[in-house]
């Protein structure tokens, strides 16, 4: 039954990594961007919250409402200031314009905020800690809210982009954006509305990021390589098997930190590199990189 219980609350942990990358992931299979500033987006994204619902004096869920709105205009603006012009550079400059935006996201929010840490578990009651005992298993309310909001913005992503006319329109300009040009879509603002979509997913893991643990300044890094490690696990822009990876990465910590406690990180990221080992040799690029040694030192 132990073990039973660590693999089940890993499966809930993989709830909140698959939410945290599905944004990331979503904008990867659309424009084919790596956003390194994902991280500090959704620590931008639960500040945002925290003060929205303190000045107002509304609950968390009001103030959580009132992000996303504004989260979405931010994904706006961030597409049309940054990605967009650097995506006529190359691909190897809007990583570095995203990985400058992290660094510039978590040096102001610790200008204003400080390096103390916070947290919404004191201010949404009873839900932080309350748990469901099924004998010996302990299934917490909180996590099992944070997986079926990842149902929900996985499988409601899906929806979209399969039954709406605007979802057609994304996934045109994902496959050909000059052919979806010329047959009269608007790629630009179809880009903007992805960055924008993409951007939401983010202030909803940024809410369960500051509802079931901590957050400070400098916690993007961290949350960033946690979303990274689900997508390449699942694949990269798929929906759903950013799903499946967010609960094996989630799955291999919990069983990690039972045999462990100073395994449980290092399980995911030992789980992480076999698949991305795996990936890389299945398309052959690690037997043409030993081609290539073989050549050189001949």
């Amino acid at each position: 039954m132990f073990w039973l219980n660590q693999i089940l609350q890993g499966i809930l942990l993989g709830g909140y990594y698959a939410l945290l990358a599905a944004g990331l992931s979503f904008l990867f299979g659309v424009m084919r961007v790596i956003n390194l500033a994902h991280g500090s987006l959704a620590v931008l994204g639960a500040f945002i919250m925290m003060v929205v619902y303190q000045a107002l004096g509304i609950s968390p869920l009001g103030g959580l409402l009132l992000m996303l709105p504004i989260m979405a205009l931010l994904g706006v603006a961030l597409q049309f200031l940054i990605i967009e012009p650097s995506l006529k550079g190359g691909a190897l400059v809007p990583l570095l314009a995203t990985f400058g935006l992290a660094l510039i996201c978590d040096n102001v929010l610790f200008s204003i905020f400080g390096a103390d840490t916070r947290s919404f578990a004191a201010d949404i009651g009873t839900l932080s800690y309350d748990s469901w005992n099924i004998g010996s298993l302990y299934i917490s309310k909180l996590a099992c809210l944070v997986f079926a909001v990842a149902l929900l913005v996985l499988g409601g992503t899906q929806l979209l982009l399969s039954r709406t006319q605007i979802g057609r329109r994304i996934r045109a300009t994902a496959e050909d954006e000059d052919a979806a040009r010329l047959s009269g879509v608007d790629t630009r603002l179809i880009r903007a509305a992805t960055t924008a979509l993409a951007m939401v997913m983010v202030g909803l893991a940024g809410a369960a990021l500051g509802a079931s643990g901590s957050f400070d300044p400098y916690a993007g890094g961290p949350q960033l390589l946690y979303a990274f490690e689900a997508v390449v696990i699942g694949g990269t822009g798929s929906l759903w098997g950013t799903l499946i990876g967010g609960i094996v990465l989630g799955v291999s910590q919990g069983v990690g930190g039972a045999i462990n406690t100073h395994l449980s990180q290092i399980a995911g990221h030992v789980v992480f590199l076999i698949v991305l080992i795996a990936r890389l040799y299945q398309g052959g690029e690690i037997s043409a990189y030993l081609r290539r040694l073989r050549v050189r030192f001949a």
